[in-house]
């Protein structure tokens, strides 16, 4: 199992992420909030801009995204992260 580092610019805080839940979990485990509605990629409220790194969906997310957008609640960490947040 792959374990990646997880960067939130804004913050400064940073994490390790095993795809074992979503980032979006991840982030509540870290007492970070974030915007949330659906948990399932349909809202989109939980989007973030990826400045680095590559996500993939296992399911094509329904939510518009931009290119440099990613669910935090359905996407697959592919590679060390930073975030917008």
């Amino acid at each position: 199992m792959k374990i990646y580092q997880i960067k939130l610019t804004r913050s400064g805080h940073v994490f390790s992420h095993d795809n074992q839940c979503s980032l979006l979990e991840n982030l509540e485990q870290q007492h970070i909030p974030h915007e949330y509605q659906c948990r399932s990629g349909y809202c989109g409220a939980c989007r973030a801009k990826l400045l680095q790194g590559q996500v993939s969906y296992r399911q094509p997310p329904l939510a518009f995204l931009q290119e440099d957008d990613v669910l935090l609640c359905c996407c697959q960490v592919e590679s060390d992260l930073e975030l917008d947040l």
